[in-house]
């Protein structure tokens, strides 16, 4: 007869399961992927190593579930912002403000999700992300050029290049752990002009 986990041990699992992915969330904020090697990520959830090897059979399995599960919230946050109150060239300026702010708060973190060099597996997985990112974007500029707020144009390129351009442009920032003031009003500025909104009402 196969041996079937009861609900008491298989709780124990997931709640240790969690820890071993909120010790790595913490190690990756502090290190980035090069730091997160098994037994820092081990150390930092209060397990030992073999332990760890029961949830994530490797490496690059746990860092490919730790950019999911950080990416994840990323994108609750954007959708949150793409839902708001207000005209729709304001709701896209949110999302972009919020991606940005968001990066801006956590630098390192940020740039191991944007840029720094990982496992296939988790380049693979930001390949999924950025669409992601892209359809946010998109949905709201084709709301906004059926509406006659936007002009005509192609909202999967839009947002394609919206989301492209943003990350772009907070690589130098991130890398140096800290922004000049002038960062955020800069972004929302770009966003606007490549929408083809006027400046003087949603600057």
């Amino acid at each position: 007869m196969a041996y079937r986990r009861t609900p008491a041990v298989q709780a124990r699992l997931d709640a240790q399961r969690q820890a071993v992915l909120d010790g790595a969330i913490t190690v990756l904020s502090k290190d980035g992927y090069a730091g997160c090697s098994m037994s820092a990520v081990a150390a930092e959830a209060g397990v030992a190593t073999g332990t760890l090897y029961r949830h994530f059979p490797s490496k690059s399995a746990l860092a490919v579930e730790l950019f999911r599960t950080v990416v994840s919230r990323e994108v609750a946050a954007v959708e949150e912002a793409a839902n708001r109150d207000g005209d729709l060239t304001e709701r896209i300026v949110a999302v972009m403000e919020t991606f940005a702010r968001r990066a801006l708060k956590a630098p390192r973190l940020a740039y191991a999700l944007l840029a720094e060099p990982v496992d296939p597996a988790v380049d693979a997985e930001r390949l999924v992300f950025r669409k992601r990112f892209r359809d946010i974007f998109a949905e709201r500029i084709a709301e906004g050029v059926a509406a006659g707020v936007l002009p005509p144009q192609d909202a999967e390129v839009t947002a394609a290049a919206l989301v492209g351009a943003g990350g772009e442009a907070l690589i130098g920032p991130l890398v140096n752990g800290a922004a000049e003031p002038d960062v955020i009003p800069a972004f929302v500025t770009f966003t606007i002009r490549a929408l083809g909104a006027s400046d003087a009402t949603h600057a």
